[in-house]
């Protein structure tokens, strides 16, 4: 699939495939992505998701208003206590499929929202 937006300033998900999310040149099964950059990913089994996993991406400077998460093929919520350490953070979690993550990424980012998103594979 392929997805063309207004470009907004840092990495936009271009298109999206079995073989992961399309980010400029490159091709990530599983994405971490802020408005600075983007990076291949290893995460954990969704149950076993905690902070240290996302790290990366909730050290934005400032802090994100809220974390875009992708939860592969299907919508699975994330474990309670990780949503609830990372709203006591003062961070949003907004849990989706990856396909629709990746497309919200490129509407908010166009609209300027400074957020973070953390993909899992959509196969």
């Amino acid at each position: 699939m392929r997805m063309d937006r207004a470009r907004a300033d840092g990495p936009v998900v271009s298109g999206l495939s079995a073989a992961g999310f399309r980010v400029d040149d490159n091709v990530y099964r599983a994405l971490a992505i802020t408005p600075e950059r983007a990076d291949g990913w290893a995460p954990p089994p969704i149950a076993a998701l905690d902070e240290a996993a996302l790290a990366d991406v909730l050290a934005l400077d400032p802090q994100p208003e809220f974390l875009l998460l992708g939860t592969g093929p299907s919508l699975v919520r994330p474990p309670v206590p990780l949503v609830r350490a990372i709203e006591a953070r003062g961070i949003g979690v907004e849990a989706m499929d990856s396909r629709a993550a990746a497309r919200a990424w490129g509407v908010l980012r166009a609209e300027g929202r400074w957020i973070a998103g953390a993909f899992y594979p959509v196969a």
